[in-house]
């Protein structure tokens, strides 16, 4: 019922880390979960095969994982300008309070801390909602007093009244930069502004555009728009000098030429915060495929900036799973088949799909975006042009997907599948079908289509809709092919048939019904992803409704969504993706607009009250995030590294504060 689809700082040694905080990863049964509280679980997940890595991969792991933490506090300040100021007088409260810790209302302050560590600020991480505290102003400030801590002003206020209520706010037909509480943009900047500002910008080779506004924040000053970077010496520069020094440790031991003229244009765009330089980068990480770690670090994903053009901070360090990889390579071999089968006009067709490599990757550590919340499937880079020039590097998360796998139970699936016959094939092949599905989204669905010569990026084109049509549109390449003969000719499952009649039904439910578990009775859909998958199943539901493809059908008064033909339903799903790669490759903002709005904004009501009251019964939270493992470094009697060794918390909580001790490198207001 998951969304398929989510350490020492230096000079520390293991002796100055909290060790009643951490277990070890040798251990005979693993223990996947930590805690749950509020609607979030977490989880841990291990590192498979660390021992087989050399001490210099360990090493260079070990330095990309402090390099990615270093960043931690930009992700805070970027989602909102007071989360930090926030965050540690909340931390000095829980550490420092000695009262009544048995209370309801102690009880009601700790779980409040702990939704604000997931989200990396006040705001859900999914729902873009401000949380809500079930404590009152008079108690915080009782806890503020007796610890000494100093919260006060709009910094206090805004935890408990209506202001900045949203942290990205998508709404159609309102100002969103101006309503959105993200820290991209200084107060009184608008929608306008921002248009403006960037149509003034000229890359200097118009067929390689420069990704303007992705490293910075933009502000007035003296009623002037003003770009604040993020570099060395600019915006986020305490921290920024911090992940330098541990990427430069970690081009001393990189695994070939490549990588590490890869890692030394990193080093150089943080420094700069030069946009050609973040451009020449991308292109010379993507070519670096050679070697068994890889890492993403930078800002990189604009779904937090209404308008789509400003990153958020993330980190993410990959070890190669071998095995897997080589089984799913074979997607990446057939890409151009894939392209030239599908139901796309034959103008929006690549002629050459070139450069995507598919790994499957066990994650050694994230951090930022991707933490703890993290995805399970990343393809990167964003920019379209690199893309059709270079390619592109596609990766699953194997061991994050194992963790979630091996951690939860099936009885939400069995409240909501129609009948035993669907139970009985997801159990079967539902993992697999989840894995496939990934993997064609991010392989071939985002590397798949062209735009037409002339048209602009889609941040430019589709506004504040491109986020969602552009991975509507990778989903919908993966469902026209789950369902399809090719993958067993390709000797990627043994029967082609069920596995796709596994993803279809996950798919439907899903997109019409349990996502909606995430939502409040009467909220609208708001994340990007959520909104994919309710316009896709709701317009093939209308679609199909004369032909009885997809069946409403109400059971003791329950309702459940019952395929009744897979194979019209795939031809449903190309003839929508024919229609979203025309809407993107043409730059057609009123048809996305009238999709999106249309099908993927408004809640079914009724659905949504009946889904609510049906799940009450389970106690599994519908979110999942996870602590990271710790590693912690052996030295000899020269301070030299002769060994790292992977260790787990036990508590969520211990690693927070951890990471706010050891990574605290950026001061309260930036």
């Amino acid at each position: 019922m998951l969304v398929s689809i989510i350490l020492l700082s230096c000079g520390h040694d293991k002796s100055e880390k909290n060790n009643e905080e951490v277990t070890s990863e040798e251990v005979s049964v693993f223990n996947y979960n930590v805690e749950q509280f509020a609607d979030i679980k977490i989880l841990r997940y291990q590192i498979p095969a660390w021992e087989k890595l050399s001490l210099e991969e360990q090493k260079l792991v070990y330095y990309l994982t402090q390099a990615g933490l270093s960043g931690r506090d930009i992700m805070w300040d970027q989602n909102y300008r007071h989360n930090l100021k926030i965050r540690k007088a909340l931390e000095n409260v829980y550490v420092n309070y000695l009262g009544d810790k048995s209370s309801e209302d102690w009880n009601a302050f700790e779980t409040y801390l702990k939704r604000v560590w997931f989200s990396n600020g006040i705001h859900h991480h999914y729902s873009n909602a401000k949380l809500t505290p079930a404590f009152s102003s008079e108690y915080l400030k009782q806890l503020l007093s007796q610890t000494n801590t100093v919260l006060e002003g709009e910094a206090f206020d805004v935890i408990f009244n209506d202001k900045d209520a949203k942290k990205v706010n998508q709404a159609k037909g309102v100002d969103n930069v101006a309503l959105s509480a993200v820290n991209f943009y200084g107060p009184n900047v608008t929608n306008a502004d921002v248009e403006t500002f960037y149509k003034a910008k000229v890359s200097p080779n118009p067929k390689k555009p420069l990704s303007y506004g992705l490293n910075s924040q933009l502000v007035k000053v003296n009623s002037k728009l003003k770009e604040r970077v993020y570099k060395s010496e600019g915006l986020y520069g305490q921290a920024i000098d911090e992940i330098v020094k541990w990427l430069e440790l970690a081009k001393g031991v990189a695994e070939n030429e490549a990588q590490g003229n890869a890692l030394g244009l990193l080093i150089e765009y943080y420094k700069t915060g030069d946009l050609q330089t973040w451009d020449d980068y991308n292109v010379a990480w993507t070519s670096a495929t050679d070697g068994n770690i890889d890492y993403i670090n930078g800002f990189i994903e604009v779904y937090n900036d209404p308008l789509g053009y400003r990153g958020s901070y993330e980190g993410i360090v990959q070890i190669n799973d071998f095995d897997m990889s080589q089984k799913m390579k074979v997607l990446s071999d057939n890409a151009q088949w894939f392209e030239d089968n599908s139901t796309l006009m034959e103008a929006h067709k690549k002629e050459n799909v070139v450069g995507v490599t598919y790994k499957v990757v066990n994650v050694a550590g994230e951090v930022g975006d991707a933490s703890p919340s993290t995805p399970i499937g990343v393809n990167l880079p964003n920019s379209s042009w690199i893309r059709a020039a270079v390619g592109s590097k596609s990766v699953s998360l194997g061991n994050i997907i194992n963790a979630s796998n091996n951690a939860g139970s099936t009885g939400r699936l069995k409240e909501f599948v129609h009948d035993e016959d669907e139970l009985s094939n997801h159990k079967k092949y539902g993992e697999l079908a989840d894995k496939l599905e990934t993997a064609l989204h991010e392989v071939i669905g985002h590397a798949s289509g062209q735009l037409n010569p002339g048209v602009g990026e889609t941040k430019e084109t589709l506004k504040n809709y491109a986020s969602t049509l552009e991975e509507g549109r990778a989903d919908l390449v993966a469902l026209y092919y789950m369902y399809h003969p090719k993958l067993q000719e390709l000797g990627l499952v043994d029967d082609w048939e069920a596995v796709g009649k596994a993803s279809y039904d996950a798919y439907i439910r899903n997109g019409l019904m349990t996502q909606l578990i995430r939502l409040n009775l009467g909220d609208n859909v708001e994340e990007a992803h959520m909104r994919n998958r309710q316009w896709i199943s709701a317009w093939v539901l209308e679609k199909g409704e004369v032909d009885n493809v997809i069946e409403k059908v109400t059971k003791a008064g329950k309702t459940y969504f019952n395929i009744n033909d897979y194979a019209k339903l795939r031809e449903l799903f190309g003839q929508l993706l024919r229609e979203t790669q025309r809407i993107k490759s043409e730059g057609d903002y009123k048809a996305v607009e009238a999709l999106v709005e249309g099908y993927g904004v408004k809640v079914d009501q009724d659905i949504h009250k009946e889904v609510l009251e049906r799940n009450k019964q389970f106690t599994s939270a519908p979110y999942t995030g996870y602590v990271n493992p710790v590693l912690v470094v052996d030295k000899n009697d020269e301070g030299e590294i002769t060994g790292v060794n992977v260790t787990h918390p036990k508590t969520f909580v211990g690693q927070m504060l951890d990471y706010s001790k050891f990574y605290n490198f950026l001061p309260e207001v930036n």
